[in-house]
Order: C-alpha cells, then sequence, then structure tokens
C-alpha cells in the first residue's frame, strides 16, 4: 500500500465504504501500536491507544486537509493523543540509580542492555524533549514529519533534539551512551 493508496482509502470512506479503513488499519497498524509503546512502555496499553487513534482518525478522515501525506496526518493525530493519554496516566518509570551497570563484565547481550539503558533515562527525560527523540529517533521520521507531527515549527525540533541529547549526555554513564543518538546532521 502507498500513499496514493491511501488517498483513494479515504476517498472511499468519505464516499460511504467504511470497510475501505481496513487496508489503512493494516497498513499502519504495527507502526502505531510501536509507536504508542515507545510513549508508554506497555505493549497492551499501546495497543489500546493505537486502537483509539484510528478510531479518532476514522471519525475525522473529512478533516483531513490533504496538504501532506495521510500518513503525516495520521502520526499527528496518534502523537497528540499519546500525549494526552501519558499526561492522563504516566506511565511508571525507574529511578536512574537502578540503570547503572551491575559490573565491568562484557556480556554478549551488551548492546541490548545498553539499548534498555537508553530507553529508560528517554522515559525519564521531560516530555517535549522524549516526544521529539521517539519520533526522531526511534519512529525515525525525518524533521519535517516529526516536527509536523508535534506541531511544532522544525527549527523547534531541532532545538529539543539538541536539549535532549544534552540531557542524554549527562544522565547516561559513558560506557552506556550510544553512537545513533549522536548530533544528527
Amino acid at each position: 500500500m502507498t500513499a496514493v493508496d491511501d488517498e483513494a482509502a479515504v476517498d472511499r470512506v468519505l464516499a460511504g465504504d467504511p470497510s475501505a479503513f481496513e487496508g489503512i488499519v493494516r497498513r499502519w497498524q504495527g507502526p502505531l501500536v510501536n509507536l504508542a509503546y515507545r510513549f508508554c512502555r506497555d505493549r497492551g496499553r499501546a495497543e489500546d491507544m493505537a486502537q483509539e487513534a484510528f478510531l479518532r482518525a476514522y471519525r475525522g478522515l473529512a478533516r483531513w486537509r490533504r496538504q501532506g501525506m495521510f500518513s503525516t496526518w495520521l502520526f499527528a493525530l496518534a502523537t497528540n493523543l499519546y500525549r494526552s493519554e501519558i499526561r492522563r496516566i504516566p506511565p511508571v518509570t525507574l529511578p536512574l540509580d537502578r540503570l547503572e551497570p551491575s559490573s565491568g563484565e562484557t556480556r554478549d547481550d551488551d548492546v541490548e542492555d545498553r539499548d534498555r539503558a537508553i530507553r529508560r533515562v528517554v522515559d525519564t527525560l521531560p516530555p517535549k524533549y522524549r516526544e521529539a527523540l521517539i519520533l526522531f529517533y526511534f519512529r525515525e521520521m525525518d524533521v519535517a514529519a516529526a516536527a509536523a507531527s508535534l506541531g511544532v515549527p522544525e527549527g523547534t525540533l531541532k532545538a529539543r533534539l539538541a536539549r535532549a541529547r544534552h540531557l542524554l549526555r549527562r544522565k547516561l554513564p559513558a560506557t552506556v551512551w550510544s553512537p545513533r543518538l549522536k548530533e544528527a546532521q
């Protein structure tokens, strides 16, 4: 399914064929659940949040102004919903002192441990920085798409990413700092 297919499915739904929305759900369900999971770190809650995002998208299809891609509109809608949901019921976070490495041993799963530590520290950041990181690094959106999803100018998103990286550098031990979270060009 492509962006053109998304637009055709929206046209069919708006013309009275609600079954056309099924293709949109099939295409975007995984990405929306994964995005929600990055916000709440709970698979069941993420699935519920994604379902609510699809429901709101379906009800609001007529409000999509077609100035950008359907996926950008869908992710902006979902991101706003997830942000509201996380403010309403925050996820459980771990204290930073529980993130320290237990020993100097090297193990095969060091990369997984590092990634888990990074995700936990990201979860402790203020929402505006956490959301920027999630969209840009974990969801791999470009600056323009991430800024559109958050409803902020691109310069604001870049500033939030820079501040978030600075906060991560201060919170993460040097042994955990990931090259993939270095300055974005």
